[in-house]
């Protein structure tokens, strides 16, 4: 059984004891609502380190005021379930009294890729995850951390902070966890109604078809996304952006570039979700 641990100071002093043991300390934080996606970040982990550690907390700093946080589905007997079946060790579920007994008071911005494609739309999302990211890298003082590319923004953001901030761990990205149609598992794919659902893979397949024009040499990236974009809408979506991106700094890409992320934002009914596939340039 995966042990709980809510209190900070009972998870540092855990921990403690496997690091004096020369054991070497995983981390995968989470908001919950567990999925197939989840498990495959929880199984590299146990791959890589001795030790896994899960977190399980709702960060509300990273909600805008008209988002879904108290809506957020929260599922933590169910996710500890899931947790104990793939063998993690710990399960980190803090209350936000716990992660901030003092209010929110001091936060961590990374400017360069925190106010573009989802940060533009969410202001302040970024900063909250930096901070309360930066915050559990503190707590759990991992090896390694896990996230999904999935959020390949977040990935971004994640990387930048750590290196900025000198952090001694290492951060991986586990490839996107997919249905057998495509489409990519998000605790938010619960918003959807079975329309929608039958609906959504149309995402991926937007950013497939785009990666194949760049692949067979078309360079008018505007017109690609351009093309996307207006066929999702006139599919259902509502589309917040879509973009091909230099993969390195997720600036606009340019013809020099080599590595590209195509990048959607879209909202469908209730749900707004997000993909990305990447590319090496011909």
């Amino acid at each position: 059984m995966t042990q709980i641990i809510t209190s900070i100071d009972t998870l540092r002093d855990t921990l403690s004891q496997h690091r004096e043991r020369g054991q070497t300390i995983g981390f995968v934080p989470t908001m919950g609502s567990l999925h197939a996606g989840h498990m495959d970040l929880v199984r590299a982990c146990k791959d890589a380190c001795d030790i896994t550690v899960a977190s399980i907390f709702v960060n509300p700093m990273q909600f805008g005021p008209n988002e879904d946080f108290d809506a957020y589905p929260r599922t933590l007997e169910a996710d500890n379930d899931k947790l104990t079946a793939e063998g993690a060790d710990y399960l980190f579920a803090p209350t936000v009294r716990e992660m901030y007994p003092h209010g929110v008071n001091t936060q961590i911005d990374v400017p360069s890729l925190a106010n573009i494609l989802c940060g533009a739309s969410r202001p302040g999302h970024f900063a909250g995850v930096a901070t309360v990211v930066s915050k559990l890298f503190n707590i759990v003082q991992p090896h390694q951390a896990f996230f999904g590319r999935k959020d390949f923004q977040q990935l971004a953001v994640i990387r930048q902070m750590a290196r900025d901030l000198l952090m001694p761990l290492s951060i991986v990205g586990v490839p996107t966890g997919r249905a057998d149609d495509g489409l990519a598992l998000s605790s938010r794919n619960a918003y959807l109604t079975d329309t929608e659902r039958a609906q959504a893979p149309l995402l991926y397949q937007s950013l497939q078809s785009a990666r194949q024009r760049i692949l067979d040499g078309e360079t008018d990236f505007a017109a690609i996304q351009r093309d996307a974009t207006t066929a999702l809408n006139a599919a259902g979506f509502r589309v917040d952006y879509f973009e091909v991106r230099c993969a390195h700094a997720l600036s606009s890409a340019g013809l020099a570039d080599t590595k590209l992320v195509i990048l959607v934002a879209a909202y469908l009914g209730k749900a707004r979700l997000i993909d990305n596939v990447e590319l090496q340039k011909p």
